[in-house]
């Protein structure tokens, strides 16, 4: 039961992505062609919101649900690391066409060819796991 208002949220970010066409093909071809503002205003957007909550979060010294006070710490800016990572999640994107969050929502639209995305996604996931401490970063 306590897990309930996290899978309200999901449903909840599911028909967001699904309204605002996150989880469009077409609209990311349109994005990845520069054909169209609707998904960079939207990225752009989410950039800007996260940009804002981190600072609050820095300012306020704000606490998690448990009471434990949220420490934002800082990485070392390497930029390799960033290009590599981000080649390898835009290729998957642009290969897929659809970056993490709406690949689950897409699920839900009743596309379930997805669940391979998923499958594969996770199976990245374990892979870097299994190799970080042999990467550079």
């Amino acid at each position: 039961m306590k897990q309930l208002k996290f899978i309200l949220l999901g449903v909840f970010f599911g028909i967001l992505f699904t309204k605002s066409e996150v989880i469009s093909w077409y609209r990311i071809q349109e994005m990845f062609r520069f054909q169209s503002f609707h998904m960079y205003g939207i990225i752009g957007s989410a950039v800007v919101l996260g940009a804002l909550g981190t600072a609050l979060i820095k300012r306020w010294r704000l606490k998690d649900l448990y009471g434990n006070r949220i420490v934002l710490q800082d990485k070392a800016r390497t930029w390799p690391r960033y290009l590599i990572g981000g080649t390898i999640f835009g290729l998957g994107w642009a290969l897929t066409g659809a970056c993490p969050g709406p690949m689950f929502a897409l699920v839900g639209a009743g596309h379930p060819v997805f669940l391979v995305v998923i499958v594969s996604a996770i199976a990245g996931t374990w892979a870097y796991g299994a190799l970080r401490d042999k990467l550079p970063h």
